[in-house]
């Protein structure tokens, strides 16, 4: 049972924000930035973010052209700019909050490989680096191909290199705790450990309804506004949202000496993404082998996805050098029928931020922007 002071203390705030990821605390962030009072409350139901946010490959990407133009089967050209804008704002949001040193932000080059069948998308790169020139102010992409040799890949797979000319890389554990550290700082309290099991609108505000697994009883928390960042598991809530799960791999090799890769690279319309984290190679994907058994929110390792992995890595990126799997894991995405996120006032008080299609670190930081508007107008 609950004493009074909790009572009192600990249900009742002015907005309540449900998930403590990437877009759970940048909307918190935001939220205080619009008003230096109002209590805010995020809860998470793990130890850590539970989706993807401390869980992804650290890629400050705006999207490589093969996968610009196969978003373009989705979306209009329109809505995809406004979405590779919102990226770019997302990240420049995320640097000016926290500082490029805290997050260990750099632009060490981006690449995409290009097998022999996606050839034909070279022909594309002048027409998308105008079309892309009002929101980055410089061309987007560029051939690259005479760093085929200087990185080592296999050639007989990568017959094209482009530069992705507007992408960065960070660490995702000190972006992660610097955000955390921000909302603390700021007043914003975080409970972990509060898996919310209903929502319930009620005429003045919203009650949200948490299991205490000590107590053995239901905590009502309280909100005059919500907001649910809850991203893959958002159904759980709200059934008719337009959103999958989708599960990514990722391993990380031990230090590789002599290792030539640096930056960050992109292939097969960004399901394969790898990068040189500390003279190791990151590198994850491969949920388009299987998007049947990846549409989950299960974390476990799909066998067959990592040996898939494994050889790419030991036949496309590191032909020549030997290595081995020091870590392997997974985290849980959102994805729909298109990849611009659902951003939207479900009721008067309920507002949704979910679906980042794979780019939260990108999008996040202007979706929170995104969202705090929505609440408090």
């Amino acid at each position: 049972m609950l004493s009074f002071w909790e009572t009192q203390s600990f249900l009742n705030y002015d907005y309540i924000i449900i998930g403590s990821g990437m877009v759970g605390l940048s909307t918190a962030i935001s939220l205080r930035e619009r008003n230096a009072t109002a209590s805010i409350l995020i809860l998470e139901r793990g130890i850590f973010p539970t989706g993807a946010s401390t869980k992804n490959a650290g890629f400050a990407c705006i999207g490589s052209l093969t996968e610009i133009l196969e978003d373009l089967k989705t979306m209009p050209e329109k809505r995809v700019l406004e979405l590779v804008e919102m990226r770019w704002k997302g990240l420049a949001k995320l640097r000016a909050r926290l500082g490029d040193t805290v997050i260990d932000y750099r632009e060490e080059g981006s690449f995409e490989l290009l097998n022999e069948k996606e050839t034909s998308c070279l022909s594309e790169i002048e027409k998308w680096n105008q079309l892309l020139f009002p929101i980055l102010h410089k061309n987007a992409f560029e051939i690259a191909n005479e760093k085929i040799n200087q990185f080592g890949f296999d050639k007989t797979f990568s017959k094209h290199l482009i530069s992705n000319n507007a992408e960065g890389q960070l660490d995702t554990g000190k972006m992660m705790k610097a955000l955390l550290a921000l909302a603390l700082s700021k007043g914003i309290e975080i409970k972990t450990g509060a898996e919310v099991s209903a929502i319930e609108e009620k005429n003045k505000g919203v009650d949200i309804v948490v299991f205490h697994s000590h107590l053995k009883e239901e905590i009502r928390f309280h909100a005059n506004k919500l907001v649910l960042c809850t991203n893959a598991f958002s159904q759980q809530f709200f059934p008719d949202l337009d959103l999958q799960p989708g599960r990514g791999h990722v391993l990380m090799t031990t230090p590789i000496a002599d290792l030539k890769v640096k930056g960050i690279f992109h292939f097969d319309k960004g399901y394969y993404y790898f990068r040189n984290f500390e003279n190791r190679i990151l590198f994850g994907g491969g949920r388009n082998l299987d998007f049947e058994k990846e549409t989950s929110t299960v974390f476990e390792l799909n066998q067959a996805i990592l040996e898939d992995l494994k050889l790419k890595l030991q036949q496309i990126i590191l032909p020549n050098l030997t290595f081995e799997i020091e870590q392997s894991w997974t985290g849980i995405m959102a994805f729909g029928k298109t990849k611009y996120p659902i951003l939207k006032k479900h009721s008067e008080n309920i507002t949704i931020g979910v679906r980042m299609g794979g780019m939260g670190v990108a999008i996040g930081s202007q979706v929170g922007e995104v969202l705090a508007e929505l609440v408090v107008n």
